[in-house]
């Protein structure tokens, strides 16, 4: 029996992979920690900090999760073009 060259031998932890990682984290985490947060004080145009950070979060884990998804598509297509040579 021989080795197959295409067999994987596990996930590959790369910088850009943990990035994206801490990009789809993050929003859970700071969502999840409600004592960072549970305060009236400051308020924001009449708002409460509660809900003024909860909606800041909806924004930022919009552009967290677009990073991701294009560091992830620039990481699949150099994979693919690393293993075409």
């Amino acid at each position: 029996m021989s080795e197959d060259p295409e067999v994987s031998r596990g996930p590959v932890v790369t910088p850009v992979r943990v990035v994206i990682g801490l990009c789809l984290v993050a929003p859970f985490v700071a969502m999840l920690w409600v004592g960072s947060y549970a305060d009236a004080d400051p308020d924001f145009i009449g708002v409460p900090f509660f809900y003024w950070y909860q909606m800041a979060w909806v924004l930022i884990s919009t552009v967290l999760t677009m990073i991701a998804y294009k560091l992830w598509q620039r990481d699949q297509r150099a994979r693919r073009e690393g293993g075409a040579k």
